[in-house]
């Protein structure tokens, strides 16, 4: 029989390293950053590295910045922990009526709302250190993202579009990947952040998913729930358009074929998300999820690639 583990919450990879080796006094807060979940901190940093790839396609005597990239990772990794803490910290009472999410710290009484909020007001000092390593104009357009941040968590009591909120915020790093490098903004970047956004309405949508059943009995808004039986032909019309607007930012970046072949990889990628996803079947939409990170992840090879070794 698997071990049980107190309090680990339900949508945790299983044998994660807060579950297994954590210290019991730290477990509720790495809870509370989803440092057991890692999985939005890629999803958060893969438009950084994006945007730095981009910037270094365009200027490719710089080449593709990997301390910056080393450095985002890790304001990525505070920033998503900072968010999610807010989050927890807003959701409290909707948390404790929905099954996924009810054994979360707060919740469920491991920390209290005042120990939370000053665990956010550390992880947001210590993810301004790293923001102030970049130029100014990278720095304020990171403070201008806490606006996104800050309203995101009540979008769902008011909207049927939080996901496009999540969007916004989730996606800001291609903006200041690509800023770090050139000093403002262009063209390029910011298609690749409107394209951007609409691949983390896709993919959140997949997520929600999850939770319709419980979203709809407490009354919480989704695209999951707005789109219902038209989910995937929404998705994958979300997910092309991301496409096409990523590809459009490469080229007037000065990628040419070899990009758009490389990234015909991420494209299949998405479309199999899209024709595989059964949101009745338990675990479906989660793995599907999940797999952005791969997504992710070749689309930043890509770049980097070009980067680094065509030029």
């Amino acid at each position: 029989m698997p071990e049980t583990v107190p309090n680990a919450v339900p949508d945790a990879q299983t044998g994660n390293w807060v579950d297994r080796s954590a210290p019991q006094w730290l477990k509720p807060y790495a809870r509370l950053a989803r440092w057991d979940r890692p999985i939005g901190v890629w999803l958060l940093f893969w438009p950084c590295a994006w945007g730095l790839g981009l910037a270094a396609v365009a200027n490719p005597e710089q080449g593709f910045d990997w301390w910056a990239a080393v450095l985002m990772f890790i304001g990525a990794a505070l920033m998503r922990g900072a968010g999610c803490t807010f989050n927890d910290i807003v959701d409290r009472d909707i948390d404790d009526k929905v099954a996924r999410t009810r054994l979360r710290p707060i919740p469920s009484g491991q920390v209290t709302a005042k120990k939370a909020l000053a665990f956010l007001v550390l992880q947001s000092l210590l993810g301004a250190v790293i923001l102030f390593q970049f130029n100014r104009f990278t720095v304020w357009a990171g403070i201008a993202s806490l606006v996104l941040v800050a309203i995101y968590p009540f979008m769902k009591r008011i909207t049927w579009w939080p996901q496009a909120f999540l969007g916004l915020a989730f996606a800001y790093g291609a903006l200041v990947g690509w800023s770090s490098q050139m000093g403002g903004l262009g063209l390029a970047p910011i298609l690749l952040y409107a394209g951007t956004i609409l691949w983390v309405i896709g993919y959140d949508t997949i997520y929600a998913l999850q939770d319709i059943e419980d979203d709809a009995m407490i009354g919480v808004k989704s695209t999951a729930r707005l789109f219902g039986p038209r989910a995937k032909p929404i998705i994958a019309g979300f997910y092309a358009g991301a496409y096409v607007l990523w590809l459009a930012a490469a080229t007037i970046a000065g990628a040419g074929i070899v990009f758009a072949l490389i990234s015909l990889v991420v494209a299949g990628l998405l479309a199999w998300q899209v024709w595989t996803l059964d949101g009745a079947e338990p675990g479906n939409p989660l793995l599907r999820f999940r797999s952005n990170h791969y997504a992710g992840l070749g689309l930043a090879l890509s770049l980097a690639f070009l980067a680094e070794w065509v030029w």
